[in-house]
């Protein structure tokens, strides 16, 4: 990989990073939905993420036969900020086999008999893989905070519901974070942060456009009235749960062509980091591959 790539590539994850415990206010400027980088123009866009996702493809091949490092991909977002569409373009150059996309829904009566981090426990990928969470368990402290009728109706002991309940979570999701990589899963946090405005664009084009009409839902136009808490929820969550280990990105969203870049060059940071490498023959192995030459140049 040429340097001059590995530094664009960390020029872009690097502002985007949460620092443990920084106070975060997600109508900043600092952190503005419609933010692009000054050495990135749209026009190069779609060259910069066609390299990206031959970075990614050769990364993967290596996390798989290195078959030491996991890597947990986690796209947390406002409805139409672009989660699917991030997936599709930014992976579409890894081998299928490599990678697995898990989509959280609302939990199920068996899910809803075991802990809020069970159903995610069933589904981190093995070591060689690239696992991607579209929402996960961070939806404990975002949906289930701002519907506090959801933690109400949750099968725990009644003192588990008690005020310190999201300071708990933060806890036990930290901790949790912490054993999974001590544990060779790295974890990739990527918020795509979309401004109000541009989400009531996109849900007025699914409406409009019939070829998007499936994906139009008046249940999320609807939760646009809580639109602040979420804000809120979200900028406790970053606070709260962007460590050393597994940091959160705040994406820029309102533009699809620099989000998707962005989060390409998060993952792939990431990536550079742990730097996986195809495994060296041991010297037995390699006597037994040229005689295994041998006699297949031999005809046998």
């Amino acid at each position: 990989m040429a340097d001059s790539t590995a530094e664009r590539i960390r020029r872009l994850a690097k502002p985007m990073r949460v620092a443990p415990g920084e106070k975060v206010n997600l109508s900043s400027k600092q952190w503005d939905p419609g933010a692009t980088a000054e050495f990135l123009q749209k026009g190069d866009a779609d060259e910069a993420l066609a390299e990206g996702v031959a970075l990614m493809a050769e990364y993967q091949a290596r996390l798989a036969a290195q078959d030491t490092w996991s890597v947990l991909v986690i796209l947390q977002a406002m409805d139409a900020a672009g989660k699917d569409g991030t997936i599709s373009h930014v992976m579409s150059g890894v081998n299928p086999q490599g990678v697995e996309v898990t989509s959280f829904k609302v939990p199920s009566a068996l899910e809803q008999d075991h802990d809020y981090l069970w159903r995610a426990a069933l589904r981190l990928p093995a070591r060689g893989m690239i696992g991607i969470f579209n929402r996960s368990y961070y939806e404990e402290l975002l949906v289930v905070r701002v519907h506090p009728e959801i933690l109400a109706g949750e099968r725990m002991p009644p003192a588990s519901k008690g005020p310190d309940v999201w300071k708990r979570r933060f806890r036990e999701i930290n901790d949790w974070e912490r054993y999974l990589t001590d544990n060779g899963t790295k974890i990739v946090k990527l918020f795509l942060h979309v401004s109000k405005d541009e989400q009531r664009k996109r849900f007025l084009d699914r409406i409009e456009e019939p070829e998007s009409n499936w994906k139009f839902s008046a249940a999320d136009a609807r939760e646009r009235k809580y639109w602040d808490d979420y804000q809120n929820a979200y900028a406790d969550l970053l606070e709260n749960t962007s460590t050393e280990r597994a940091p959160w990105h705040v994406i820029p969203a309102d533009h699809k062509w620099f989000m998707r870049v962005a989060a390409s060059s998060v993952i792939l940071d990431a990536l550079m980091d742990i730097n996986p490498q195809y495994p060296v023959p041991s010297a037995a192995a390699k006597t037994e591959m040229e005689q295994a030459k041998a006699e297949l140049l031999a005809g046998g």
